[in-house]
């Protein structure tokens, strides 16, 4: 039943948002700023989502990234490819089903040193139960997404 739920709730938000498929080269999230604003070097070195500030700010790939110091942001200019979230920063479990879907701060993962979001806090659950089987089938998604 909660899987019921979680797909539904990824369903419904694709409806909501409009979105079903990418082109092209990878984009994030949020009219240009990335992962909504958050800072992407803070889920590493706080292990929790902090919002980023414009003074801080980074461009990489016609993105704007924000920071929460001045700090975060030459670590990751420094080594962007260490920071960047998986999926262009959409839901990795959505990205597993075929879907591009926004994501919520609070809804991350940290393995193998990548950074995974989710769409919400139940559907991370659901992501945690099988994440190799997950990874696997969203890496494929993802790159027959930005392929076209």
């Amino acid at each position: 039943m909660k899987r019921i739920y979680n797909l539904t709730a990824i369903l419904l938000s694709l409806v909501l948002v409009g979105c079903t498929s990418l082109g092209g080269e990878p984009t994030f999230q949020n009219e240009g700023i990335a992962v909504n604003g958050y800072d992407v070097v803070a889920y590493f070195t706080e292990q929790e989502p902090v919002k980023g500030n414009l003074e801080f700010s980074s461009h990489y790939k016609d993105t704007q990234w924000l920071f929460s110091s001045e700090e975060h942001k030459l670590l990751f200019e420094q080594n962007q490819q260490q920071y960047l979230p998986q999926y262009g920063g959409y839901c990795a479990y959505g990205m597993s089903k075929g879907f591009v879907v926004d994501t919520d701060p609070n809804a991350f993962t940290i393995l193998n040193n990548k950074l995974y979001l989710n769409y919400s806090l139940g559907v991370r659950e659901t992501w945690l139960q099988d994440t190799a089987l997950y990874i696997k089938r969203a890496d494929k998604n993802w790159l027959e997404k930005i392929a076209k």
